[in-house]
């Protein structure tokens, strides 16, 4: 299995490095393993939901408590 960086990753998918190492560290990323201070990330990998979304909907005052 071929590994790729975080940096890679991010330019792959349209999003900050940051955002990937943030995704690694918490285990949404299937595969993933720390290599020294860099994250090692299986080419393969698919990009996970954003759960940050609301998909769009209206959150009441109720369920922000």
């Amino acid at each position: 299995m071929a590994y790729i960086t975080a940096a890679e990753v991010a330019k792959k998918w349209n999003v900050s490095q940051r955002r990937i190492q943030i995704l690694c560290a918490s285990g949404r990323i299937p595969g993933v393993f720390k290599l020294g201070a860099a994250w090692a990330i299986p080419e393969n990998a698919i990009k996970p939901l954003d759960i940050r979304k609301n998909n769009g909907r209206k959150i009441k005052n109720s369920e922000c408590h």
